[in-house]
């Protein structure tokens, strides 16, 4: 299975390619796009459309992971985060790509084995199953771990589904 995954952002939008399964994954792409807030609004947004419109093209993912706790004290700062999540939603659903959202407690949990994990557990966790030495930043470490996430917590049914069409494909291919 190959996993976008996206920790949504107005001023940095982290993304993270992973493929494989939940034993064995590999990092394919990382990156953190930035926007300046002295940009207008609708560039930032057409910037974001840009770059994840770019990774969906080139990586192809079956399916999308992107936290979806966008709570914030400061509303302004919420408004912000809302209107990044929302280009990435829409981006997605142009392309028919299935989005499934988890909050920070399930990535601490589903990387660490505990929802109270500190941030340094989950970045060393995202190196070690990925096995790399280092990640463009927290932004992107946070859209690796979004996507490890996925493969760790991902609806049996919706794997069942992935693997009986790629059984088929390779099926029709062999004919």
């Amino acid at each position: 299975m190959r996993v976008l995954g996206v920790d949504p952002g107005l001023a940095n939008l982290g993304l993270g390619v992973v493929e494989g399964d939940v034993r064995r994954a590999a990092c394919l792409h990382q990156e953190c796009v930035t926007t300046p807030s002295s940009q207008e609004m609708g560039q930032r947004l057409l910037t974001l459309h840009q770059h994840v419109s770019a990774v969906l093209d080139e990586f192809q993912p079956d399916v999308v992971a992107m936290e979806d706790q966008i709570l914030r004290r400061q509303a302004d700062v919420a408004f912000k985060v809302g209107q990044a999540y929302g280009v990435v939603q829409l981006t997605c659903g142009q392309r028919g790509l299935p989005v499934y959202g988890y909050g920070p407690m399930q990535v601490k949990k589903a990387l660490v084995g505990t929802g109270r994990a500190e941030k340094a557990q989950v970045i060393y966790m995202v190196k070690a199953n990925l096995g790399l030495r280092a990640l463009a930043n927290n932004h992107a470490a946070d859209a690796l771990a979004l996507a490890l996430t996925h493969l760790a917590s991902a609806p049996l049914a919706s794997r069942g589904a992935l693997e009986v069409a790629l059984q088929a494909a390779e099926r029709r291919s062999r004919r």
